[in-house]
């Protein structure tokens, strides 16, 4: 089956709901589902609506249904975001949003930064997916709310809260085994949860024929992780606390790394006044990457605080500021003779404020923010949105927004090698500007569509173009792309569409941006029979993308399944079907990914 004529059927199946005939339109508070509550856009509590920002949401109930044993089968299918990994599980991912490079895009775990001060770049791999609550997806600029990284926009995951206990088994190809358990209590004052898990993977070769440093062997892959959290009411304030640690071990050709990832938080929220409210927060990330047969260790530590107000000055009127510090430190050490490369360390001051407002068929939000870094000194950013609803249907909502990229601490301060390939501590942070016009449609009380056009200029990209190739401020990008979404329900049935026009390019040659597909589209077809039994079929296209070496990674398509079986005393089994077509496909040249396959899982959640 072409790539081509899966994403012509994508787009077929998505669009046909739209020309069924349905009762009058019924306007947005008659919609048969509640607005969803987003946090990330904003930093504040706000619908999706509200928001003005292209948001989507992955629920934990999706991630349970879908028997998915990765996070990349789940962001593979949202719109505007491209996937990259070199091998199997454990393997490094990267995560382009909006065509933009892996680290334009702030992660934040329950609120806490977690990219790497290092390399700039989070350990997508890593994640344990039982250990997921919920995933917000920002699209777009959000640097006058959340300061540096969010060029291509927000990923915040949000960890599993338990209420009773929880046991899950799994099991599937490639050795592929893991489980876990956990309990927690909620009442009215707060409560407590806590899961841990473990998975083990035999693997398969994570390199192909193709790559030079090819071996037959397969790639294992070892993880325990544990998720905790709690809070605690007390008059009008709440205290609460998170933790994610994750503890693995990834083969490759030459060995074994050993990584280790871990984000912590400790946040006050509540009422001051009727129309005041604070936010105090601390948090603590923590990665070591240990890899003995490259005799490297690479050690990012990461605090942070911050304080924030907001003030309701009149009704649909609010006000937000706010300050946040960050001290960041890294470290490279050469493990064979035990010296550091580099040790260094950074501060960033960052001072915010937004005005949301809303007026008859009117709301706005304008933005902006400074922050000082220790070492590249300033960056001010500032964001403007509008949104107008045209009538009970139609809606549409334009904004604009400014954005950067601290340089990495590797980027700064790397010796390099012999010479070559060096930070430079002088690099100024990359900057960037969006613009973007959405259009959200719900004329059918089942049918809800929206269509986004956006628009990215990048400059000051760091690249190793220097005199023997060391780190300046040189690159160029544009990002320019179309993305349509769409949910339809009727009856036991809803189909999901998500598909992209992403065209990102060096804005000096031409030349389009490594391992991100100019077109792709994704289908999902779900029925339930009942209330206990669902079943879901998945078409996902993408088309061909550039790689590393003038190399043309070609275009592919999958087809996916998931059964959803709710016995009884809160047991389930879930079933994913991966690859139904066997077809071959590279996410990055010389490297494999997964042939057809399945996973079992049985969870008990009383």
């Amino acid at each position: 089956m072409s790539c081509k004529f899966l994403l012509v059927a994508c787009l077929a199946l998505a669009l046909s709901p739209a020309v069924a005939r349905a009762a009058a339109p019924a306007d947005a508070s008659s919609v048969g589902h509640l607005p969803e509550i987003v946090v990330t856009a904003a930093r504040i509590a706000q619908t999706v609506d509200a928001s003005l920002a292209d948001v989507s949401v992955i629920t934990r109930a999706e991630i349970s249904a879908s028997g998915a044993p990765d996070l990349i089968d789940l962001l593979r299918r949202e719109a505007g975001i491209d996937i990259a990994r070199t091998g199997g599980p454990g393997e490094q991912t990267s995560v382009f949003l909006r065509g933009t490079n892996s680290n334009q895009v702030l992660v934040l775990v329950d609120g806490v930064r977690v990219a790497s001060a290092n390399t700039g770049a989070f350990a997508w791999e890593q994640l344990p997916l039982d250990a997921v609550q919920r995933i917000e997806i920002v699209r777009g600029p959000r640097a006058a709310q959340w300061g540096a990284d969010a060029i291509g926009g927000v990923i915040q995951i949000f960890t599993r809260k338990l209420d009773g206990p929880h046991a899950a088994l799994r099991g599937g190809s490639y050795g592929d085994y893991s489980g876990s358990a956990g309990y927690g209590q909620w009442g009215e004052k707060g409560g407590a949860s806590i899961i841990v898990g473990a998975r083990h993977v035999a693997g398969f070769p994570a390199t192909n024929p193709l790559n030079y440093d090819y071996s037959p062997q397969p790639d294992g892959y070892s993880n325990q992780n544990l998720a905790a959290q709690g809070a605690w009411r007390v008059g009008t304030q709440t205290l609460s606390g998170s933790l994610l640690r994750s503890d693995a071990n990834v083969d490759f050709n030459q060995g074994t790394s050993h990584v280790i990832e871990q984000a912590a938080g400790v946040n006050l929220d509540g009422a001051l006044t009727p129309s005041l409210s604070q936010h105090i927060s601390l948090g603590y990330d923590r990665e070591d990457l240990n890899t003995p047969a490259y005799q490297s260790l690479m050690l990012s530590r990461r605090q942070q605080a911050g304080y924030q107000l907001a003030w309701t000055f009149l009704p649909g009127q609010r006000l937000l500021g706010g300050v946040d510090w960050m001290h960041e430190r890294g470290i490279s050490r050469d493990t064979g003779n035990n010296t550091d490369t580099y040790a260094q360390s950074r501060d960033n001051l960052g001072a915010y404020a937004g005005w949301y407002g809303q007026a008859q068929r009117w709301n706005w939000q304008l933005a902006a923010r400074h922050d000082y870094n220790s070492v590249f000194g300033g960056a001010t950013t500032g964001s403007a949105a509008a949104g107008y609803t045209l009538n009970d249907w139609a809606r549409v909502e334009a904004s604009f927004g400014q954005g950067f990229r601290s340089p990495s601490l590797s980027e700064q301060f790397s010796p390099g090698y012999f010479g070559y390939y060096a930070g430079n501590p002088a690099l100024r942070p990359e900057r960037s500007h969006s613009s973007e016009v959405d259009l959200l449609l719900h004329p059918l009380d089942n049918l809800h569509l929206k269509l986004a056009a956006y628009r990215t200029r990048v400059s000051d990209l760091i690249t190793f173009a220097g005199v023997n190739y060391q780190a300046i401020n040189i690159g160029r990008a544009k990002m320019e792309g179309l993305e349509l979404t769409s949910t339809w329900t009727a009856g036991p049935w809803t189909t999901r569409f998500s598909g992209s026009l992403d065209d990102a390019r060096n804005a000096v040659t031409g030349a389009r941006l490594l391992r991100r597909p100019l077109r792709k589209a994704d289908v999902q077809l779900d029925r339930s029979f009942g209330t206990r039994f669902s079943a879901g079929l998945e078409l996902f296209a993408a088309s061909n993308s550039a790689d590393y070496g003038g190399v043309t990674l070609g275009g592919y398509s999958l087809i996916n399944a998931h059964f959803d079986w709710k016995l009884d005393h809160g047991l389930a089994i879930h079933v994913f079907l991966e690859n139904l077509a066997d077809h071959p496909y590279s996410l990055a040249y010389g490297y494999t990914t997964p042939g057809r396959s399945g996973w079992l899982t049985l969870s008990w959640n009383p």
